[in-house]
């Protein structure tokens, strides 16, 4: 069984929090993911980023609330099927027309704190804010044949002509439903699976890069 993150978590005692005492829902795989690792030309790692705060908004984006939303956030709600925005610390992803998942960069907090001034922001109108943060965790897959991995299994076009930095969709990976979202031109992933099927991710995603270990065939 996994450790605790923190290792004040070892002598548990009052005053531990349970942000110290949490774990990642991959923490098991932890070395199995870094012995995966492919260096080279055909390089690929896969690594999990836990705790990331992510906040689920549903609102009018023409309404008076989604504007103070996009003030507290510091982003526009991103309009069309793929997009993101960002500014800061916040990255906006577009759910559907009048849904989105705002993520945060964790700073050690269980999240709670952009939910309020979210919440806040909303106010009485209609719409709904909702800290989803234990819902997901997020593996992130990157080198130079992250694609060609991710092709194994994904049914979108990847190539950078159809999906490129900045977008992000629902997809699926394997039989896994994820978010795919697409940070860099190196390239570098982030899936975004619900808690319970990211084990079967990671395994499957380890499997999917054991080919590129070997020379490319001709």
């Amino acid at each position: 069984m996994a450790e605790p993150t923190s290792a004040a978590g070892a002598g548990a005692g009052a005053g531990v929090g349970p942000v110290a005492l949490r774990t990642s829902p991959l923490a098991h795989l932890a070395e199995r993911m870094r012995t995966a690792t492919v260096a080279g030309p055909r390089g690929v790692t896969l690594t999990e980023r836990p705790f990331s705060t992510m906040v689920n908004l549903r609102v009018d984006p023409a309404s008076e609330a989604a504007d103070r939303i996009e003030k507290s956030l510091g982003a526009p709600l991103p309009r069309q099927c793929g997009h993101t925005t960002a500014s800061g610390c916040h990255t906006v992803l577009w759910l559907g027309p009048d849904e989105w998942l705002a993520l945060s960069r964790s700073d050690g907090s269980d999240g709670t704190a952009v939910a309020a001034e979210l919440r806040a922001a909303l106010g009485a109108d209609p719409g709904s804010v909702v800290d989803v943060s234990a819902n997901r965790t997020t593996l992130e897959l990157s080198g130079p044949a992250a694609r060609q991995v991710l092709e194994k299994g994904c049914p979108l076009d990847l190539h950078p002509r159809a999906f490129g930095p900045g977008h992000a969709v629902s997809t699926t990976v394997g039989p896994v439903a994820v978010l795919l979202w697409q940070v860099d031109g190196a390239p570098t992933y982030r899936l975004l699976p619900r808690s319970s099927f990211a084990d079967y991710l990671a395994r499957w995603l380890i499997d999917a890069m054991c080919e590129y270990r070997g020379p490319e065939l001709p």
